[in-house]
């Protein structure tokens, strides 16, 4: 029969889930799993097939194997023997999960010489709202360097308005930046300034 344990760890303001499990005679494996918010971040597996012939293998043996190893990736959490390869386990969760922005107004988001961008934040992972992030505006290429900024909602929706500001004689594009802790996005649009026709020959 298989026998499993599940503990919630907390260590400073972070909290992990392990779970350790036994596969079953089939699979003769202990397997111990870190997970924080679904993501596994920990690892650790040990066989226990050479044992599994053996007359001293009997149910609660093997369940104290599992207890054994429960407790010994538990006493490792708690002492950060695991703290550099959890932070590395969730810079790279970060960076494949990440974060996306969608304009919700494409086509009508610059009107009587004022900028109005409604923009939609979401999760790569499971394209859920992105509440909290950082999302900022500017033109890249006007006269003022000036950003705007606000935060996304519960919704993952976040508005920014401004005036439109004075504009060079270069190349122009309306830049969007978002950032959260799943990671950031940006997004650029390319703006054509008005050539002014040139004077008339008297």
């Amino acid at each position: 029969m298989s026998s499993g344990f599940n503990t919630d760890v907390r260590v400073g303001d972070q909290v992990y889930h392990v779970q350790t499990e036994d596969r079953g005679p089939s699979h003769p494996i202990i397997d111990t799993a870190v997970y924080q918010h679904g993501r596994v971040l920990h690892r650790r597996s040990s066989s226990y097939d050479h044992l599994t012939l053996s007359v001293e293998l009997n149910e609660e043996a093997l369940r104290h194997r599992v207890e054994e190893q429960h407790k010994a990736v538990i006493d490792d959490l708690r002492s950060g023997a695991l703290a550099a390869e959890l932070a590395t386990a969730i810079e790279k969760a970060n960076q494949a999960s990440g974060i996306k922005m969608e304009l919700l107004n494409p086509g009508s988001w610059l009107a009587g010489g004022r900028v109005t961008l409604d923009v939609k934040v979401l999760r790569r992972a499971d394209q859920q709202a992105q509440s909290g992030a950082h999302v900022e505006a500017a033109i890249e290429g006007a006269l003022t360097d000036t950003r705007y900024a606000t935060t996304s909602d519960d919704d993952g929706h976040a508005r920014i308005e401004f005036p439109l500001p004075p504009l060079g004689k270069g190349d122009l594009a309306l830049v969007i930046l978002a950032r959260a802790d799943a990671g950031k996005d940006e997004m650029r649009f390319t703006m054509r300034s008005k050539q002014k026709a040139p004077p008339a020959n008297p």
